[in-house]
This record gives structure tokens, sequence and C-alpha cells, in this order.
């Protein structure tokens, strides 16, 4: 063997023991973490022993803390609510059901403003004809507001403007007019 290879050998086995000197330090890290828990276990039952009142307080100071802390919720932003549109009579809009996920979900109108039959849909029978249950995209104009349960323009009086039912009225709620 000539010089040259001796020390490339003596340079390789230097870099395979440095990765074990970090290995080393994290042993020793965490017999440092152990012992601390350790102690830490140790001072805490010796105070249990020796003093109860304080022991059980201070874990219901921590229990305390954390409920506090629990309780006193999060900075969540406020739930989106719809934004209602001022109807302007005479306009032209869409009927567009502001709650249903449903394309094929048809807007109920009424011939009083604020009815309660308006949502009744026991009976099967009002579906059929009478312009009452159009489906959305049926474009209406808007003749008159109402405002209802404190709110402004709650309910609006709606024509149509195509269709077999073009020139009849009815009464629907603001929201599902886009």
């Amino acid at each position: 063997m000539s010089i040259d290879d001796n020390n490339n050998e003596s340079e390789n086995q230097n870099q395979t023991e440095q990765p074990e000197q970090p290995a080393s330090q994290s042993n020793e890290t965490l017999e440092t973490a152990q012992k601390t828990a350790s102690n830490l276990v140790a001072t805490l039952l010796e105070l249990k022993e020796s003093n109860p009142k304080v022991f059980f307080g201070g874990i219901g100071a921590v229990v305390l803390v954390l409920l506090i802390m629990i309780m006193s919720g999060g900075s969540d932003p406020k739930l989106p609510m719809h934004q209602s549109k001022a109807i302007v009579p005479g306009q032209n809009y869409v009927l567009k059901s502001a709650n249903a996920y449903d394309p094929g979900a048809t807007i109920r109108l009424v011939a009083v403003p604020g009815s309660m039959a308006a949502y009744d849909d026991t009976e099967e029978a009002d579906r059929e004809g009478a312009c009452k249950h159009m489906p959305q995209g049926t474009p209406v104009k808007a003749i008159q507001s109402q405002d209802a349960y404190g709110k402004k323009d709650v309910f609006v009086e709606v024509e149509m403007t195509t269709g077999e039912c073009e020139g009849k009225r009815g009464w629907a709620l603001a929201i599902d007019l886009q």
C-alpha cells in the first residue's frame, strides 16, 4: 500500500465517525430530558405529600386556565348571510331560490304576501297549473314590495314576463329575485 492509499483510508474512517457524534448528542439531550421529567415528577409527588392543598390548588388552576381558553372561542369570522338587494319596482329579475342547491327546485308564488300556506307541500294538487310553482330562471318583473318582520322588502309582487304564465302575478320572497 502506498502512502496515498493510507491517507484515503483514514479520511474514509473519519467521515464515517462524524455521523455518530450527532447521535450521541441526541442521546445526551434525551437523557437530560428524561432526568428533568423525572425530577419534575418527583418534586410534584413530594409536594403532594407535604402540602396537598397547594398541589391540588395548582392542578385546579391549570384546569381553570384550560377551560377558559377552550370556552373563550376563537376568532372565526361571522357566518355569511344573504345580502338582499334593494328591489326596484318595474325592474326585470330572474327567479332563483337562495336556499336550494337543487337546480330543479321551484319557487312558490302565493296570492297574499306572507301567507303560511306558501310552504305547505302536503297537497300535490297545487303544484299543477295556476302558475304557483315556477322553475328557477323564470324571468319576472317586480311590481311592488312589502315590509315584514321589521325588515324592508321581504316580499315582492312579481309579474311573469314570458311563457304560459305571462301577465299573471304572485308574491315571492325578495331573496328569490336576482
